[in-house]
């Protein structure tokens, strides 16, 4: 007696390509096609520094970036991920964003490289904006931290403050420890009075 093959519907839709746009090493956008429908972002958390997020709200933790990332791929394949609200394209535009960080660099004398802001060859530390939110990351930071600004002018201030910080430190330091590029930095900047009377007397 033949035998009549029959179709087996998966209960599941087959795993669609997902694309992550990297912003920083910190910060990736998930993308299914032109949509955005999840985050991953990175804190200080010593055994699941990984967070998965929507509209801004934690949704998942792991220990590694792909976990993250496979979380997101087994949810939005399921439909179960949270939907992800859409924001204006202007609002999120790299370049629009570029423009700005440039514009104030320009006004304290900064230049912009590949792996952030710096001044006399120093770096300095990292600008961006996320969702609208501005944010910076000092190159002092021991964590690397992202520390919240209101703006684009806000952040990059707070990179100029850096420099005044640093060359203070240096003037602690034992003079043989110093190197050249420390020395020149020393030379051009401007201590406090009381650190001139010092110098003068």
């Amino acid at each position: 007696m033949p035998q009549t093959a029959t179709t087996v519907t998966p209960c599941v839709k087959p795993v669609e390509e997902l694309t992550s746009v990297e912003i920083s090493f910190y910060d990736h956008e998930i993308y299914y096609g032109t949509q955005l429908i999840a985050t991953i972002s990175y804190d200080d958390d010593l055994t699941q520094p990984w967070i998965v997020m929507v509209n801004g709200e934690e949704i998942h933790r792991a220990n590694t970036f792909k976990r993250c990332h496979s979380y997101i791929a087994w949810h939005h394949n399921r439909g179960t991920l949270p939907v992800q609200e859409q924001e204006a394209p202007a609002a999120t535009t790299g370049n629009e964003i570029m423009v700005q960080i440039a514009d104030e660099c320009e006004k304290f004398g900064f230049e912009i490289l590949d792996d952030g802001i710096y001044h006399h060859d120093q770096k300095l530390g990292q600008v961006s904006c996320t969702k609208g939110k501005w944010w910076v990351i000092r190159a002092s930071s021991e964590h690397q931290q992202k520390v919240p600004c209101d703006s684009a002018l806000d952040a990059v201030w707070s990179l100029s403050m850096v420099e005044a910080t640093c060359c203070e430190d240096l003037l602690d330091r034992p003079f043989e420890t110093l190197t050249v590029e420390e020395w020149r930095r020393l030379v051009e900047y401007q201590p406090m009075s009381e650190s001139r009377e010092l110098v003068t007397a």
